[in-house]
């Protein structure tokens, strides 16, 4: 039998899975994002204008915008004070997003939004099923 994780390797484990997914918004990695998220994926963020989204969709159309199509912005992602509760299978993850913007004419601008995750474990391992992004 294998050996179970301690809670602070898993809540370590939300933490990274949590920054890989931001990055791969800030990147652009579809494919990345995809192995992340759960296909029935829930959220609510402001870009749905207050509704409760459903599935892939909606995320996959701000991934095909971005098409390499002019100098791209330097965008680093931080997550402030991310604090992990674990509940059986399921973590939930509340932190601060503080994104760090560089245009590719020097501006540069800062910005932070509440955000919540829910991930669930299976036999595959962790997939994100839920946020709340405000």
């Amino acid at each position: 039998m294998p050996p179970v994780p301690s809670a602070d390797s898993a809540a370590q484990d939300i933490i990274q899975r949590t920054q890989q997914l931001l990055d791969s918004v800030t990147g652009a990695d579809w494919k990345t994002y995809q192995e992340l998220c759960a296909t029935d994926l829930t959220g609510f963020e402001p870009e749905a204008n207050e509704n409760l989204l459903e599935g892939m969709p909606f995320h996959k159309h701000f991934f095909d915008l971005a098409d390499g199509s002019g100098t791209p912005d330097k965008v680093t992602t931080s997550l402030c004070s991310p604090h992990v509760r674990l509940i059986g299978d399921s973590a939930v993850i509340a932190y601060v997003r503080m994104t760090q913007r560089t245009t590719s004419d020097g501006n540069t601008s800062i910005s932070s939004c509440k955000e919540t995750r829910i991930w669930h474990q299976d036999e595959n391992g962790w997939k994100h099923v839920h946020f709340h992004r405000g």
